[in-house]
């Protein structure tokens, strides 16, 4: 991945919640086709990286470039529509909507007919409304949805909630995504089914990754870079081996004992 084109900076960052940093000019680079994990205890500023990326947070200081646009000056609603998509820690679907409904909704940013087309529901909004359940029945099937495509998302269990999100995310298309933890309160099944997912999405779909999962088995494996984060600050950036045997990970993460 050394040799792929740079598509989204992180260029000496910082994030002060009052007297609370949060990030302390953290500077990172995501290259296209890759996984980057981000690892670190809780309270790290994991979550406020990728918050600060989608520009739910603005940093105090710093720049975070996306294919040379500085999203720092871009509004929250349209880093989507560039092409950056993310998943949450804690879930966040419409939960009275169907699974189907779910994905369709993350369709609006590609939707170009006008109020009066889609209320008429003839000519172009009916044919680009086809278009879009092609790409959301496409997605279900990817991720093994079919059973539970009509089913209110509200009903089903943790680990579905999970999946649907991240067809939601896959759905708008993206070049980067984020995901926040993606496999918390998954059992071991659940999680082999997500890891399955995530890497058929990078393989077969060309999503560049942004990962945060605190499951270090699952991050040796898949990630092909790794960035450590303490109180804030990078401490460590290497492959998943240098990673593994870097004292100071080791001290400020893992505790005495190796991965």
């Amino acid at each position: 991945m050394g040799n792929s084109p740079v598509l989204l900076t992180v260029d000496q960052v910082s994030l002060n919640f009052g007297r609370v940093q949060a990030l302390s000019h953290v500077s990172c680079d995501v290259r296209e086709g890759e996984i980057l994990a981000i690892i670190g205890p809780n309270g790290a500023g994991k979550t406020s990286l990728l918050n600060c990326i989608s520009n739910f947070y603005k940093p105090t200081k710093g720049r975070i470039l996306f294919e040379g646009r500085d999203l720092t000056k871009t509004k929250p609603s349209q880093i989507a529509g560039l092409g950056i998509a993310r998943t949450f820690q804690n879930i966040a679907l419409y939960t009275g909507l169907s699974t189907l409904d779910n994905l369709m909704a993350a369709r609006h940013i590609h939707m170009k007919s006008g109020m009066l087309a889609c209320l008429a529901y003839w000519g172009f909004a009916h044919r680009e409304d086809l278009r879009h359940r092609e790409v959301v029945e496409e997605i279900i099937d990817f991720l093994e949805m079919e059973a539970i495509r009509k089913t209110v998302v509200g009903a089903l269990p943790h680990g579905l909630r999970k999946r649907v999100e991240l067809g939601r995310a896959l759905a708008l298309e993206p070049k980067l995504l984020l995901l926040d933890e993606p496999m918390t309160g998954m059992n071991q099944e659940e999680k082999e089914d997500m890891a399955r997912f995530i890497l058929d999405a990078h393989e077969l779909r060309g999503v560049t990754l942004v990962l945060i999962e605190h499951d270090m088995g699952l991050v040796m494996d898949i990630a092909d870079r790794v960035i450590v984060l303490d109180f804030g600050r990078k401490i460590a950036e290497g492959t998943p081996e240098e990673i593994r045997t870097n004292p100071e990970v080791i001290n400020a993460y893992l505790g005495q004992e190796h991965i």
